[in-house]
């Protein structure tokens, strides 16, 4: 159904949700939890690799490029199908149609070509690992994923100057290239054929062959390793990652092939009207699953990202905890003098000492040195907290080293 339309009936129709209300709310309760978690999940690995980014090796350069997709796809489009899921119409029609459908187009090439160049990469690594060390560096990498983006850009920006068009899907509530256009007009048809057959089917079947052959190359080695005894931690290490891509590149062909499948149909759909529209709600939720999985894949099979990972957490909660300092008192009294926690530091390259102080007065403890047991003179004194505590009246005070009835400075 053209958008350009004269009659505003119909382009009302093409915008209004073709399900019922409560539908929507569930397909809008669907794509936010989809939007969250790839949110917080392909956060998580942008974070990780940011922290490591020293240490990335240029392959993984493609792992970053394919967690930014994710990740901005959830942030830049996908609200605003939310918003039209619980509007139960979409919103901004065409102007935002257009910028969803291109958006959309764009992000979804460069997954898929990101996770076609994974797998190439994998494949010249694995068994071609002399062409690899010699082609494909950092650098060369780099220019991988920029040509990813300019190759999906450009490909993606044809329907704005009359080389196909995006359209509502059939179910009214998402945005997307008109498959039907392959019965309007040459330019059209060249447009579809050229999007589903080059760019779509030639990517998969590079991902699909790559996978296969890394495997069998894979496995073959290591049952040659394994029945002659041998134990290769490399090898082991170089199946883990393996597995890993392969599960990454078949999470995604599963996840789009039954959308892809419904499109391919729906190009030689002759009827006067679109096929049923819950045929297409499904295959979309579906689809945009493949946000989801891919952090989950990365820690259960990357212990470098499960290093990583633990790191971040333990680094996160010791930054919550750090500026909570203090003394419990079981006694039940109020505080009420205070409990002064010094560091001093050795400035000469030489071994922390620690000491206790007797001395109540904390400007002495600066001026002497025979109170904290160190074999120089180079050190540096600085305050870290100061708390309010008591001592308790039955027990003995065992910092006190003279009698006294006050409580003393503690110098750690």
């Amino acid at each position: 159904m053209p958008l350009n339309s004269s009659e505003d009936n119909l382009t009302v129709s093409a915008f209004t949700s073709k399900l019922s209300p409560a539908a929507d709310r569930c397909v809008g309760l669907a794509i936010l939890s989809v939007v969250l978690l790839s949110i917080v999940g392909n956060g998580l690995v942008l974070v990780i690799c940011y922290r490591r980014r020293k240490k990335m090796v240029g392959s993984e350069l493609l792992c970053v490029n394919l967690a930014v997709v994710d990740f901005l796809s959830c942030v830049c489009f996908y609200p605003l199908s939310i918003l039209s899921s619980f509007h139960h119409a979409w919103l901004g029609e065409n102007v935002t149609c257009i910028y969803y459908g291109l958006g959309c187009y764009i992000f979804g090439l460069c997954g898929m070509f990101t996770i076609a160049a994974i797998s190439v990469l994998r494949y010249l690594k694995t068994c071609c690992s002399l062409a690899y060390a010699v082609w494909l560096n950092e650098a060369n990498i780099r220019l991988v994923c920029c040509a990813i983006w300019v190759v999906a850009t450009v490909w993606s920006c044809f329907p704005l100057f009359g080389w196909g068009e995006y359209v509502p899907e059939p179910y009214g509530l998402s945005c997307t290239i008109a498959w039907r256009g392959y019965h309007t007009s040459a330019k059209d048809a060249f447009y579809v054929i050229c999007s589903f057959a080059c760019f779509t089917l030639v990517p998969v079947l590079l991902i699909v062959v790559s996978q296969c052959r890394i495997l069998h190359k894979v496995s073959h080695f290591s049952y040659s390793l394994s029945a002659r005894g041998i134990r290769n931690n490399l090898r082991h290490t170089e199946k883990r990652l393996s597995m890993m891509f392969f599960c990454i590149s078949l999470g995604f062909v599963i996840a789009w092939a039954p959308y892809a499948v419904v499109s391919f149909l729906f190009i030689f759909h002759k009827g006067n009207r679109y096929m049923a529209p819950e045929g297409f709600v499904f295959p979309a939720l579906f689809a945009k699953s493949s946000h989801i999985y891919n952090p989950f894949i990365y820690f259960y099979f990357n212990r470098t990202f499960q290093r990583e990972f633990r790191s971040l957490v333990l680094a996160f909660y010791h930054k919550l905890g750090a500026n909570r300092v203090g003394v419990r008192s079981t006694s039940g009294h109020q505080p009420q003098h205070p409990i002064h926690i010094q560091l001093r530091e050795r400035g000469c390259g030489q071994k922390k000492t620690f000491g206790l102080s007797g001395d109540r007065n904390h400007g002495k403890i600066k001026n002497k040195g025979r109170d904290t047991h160190t074999s120089s003179n180079c050190v540096h004194g600085r305050m870290v907290y100061v708390c309010w505590g008591s001592t308790s009246k039955n027990g003995p005070n065992i910092l006190d080293r003279r009698p006294t009835k006050t409580p003393l400075p503690v110098s750690l």
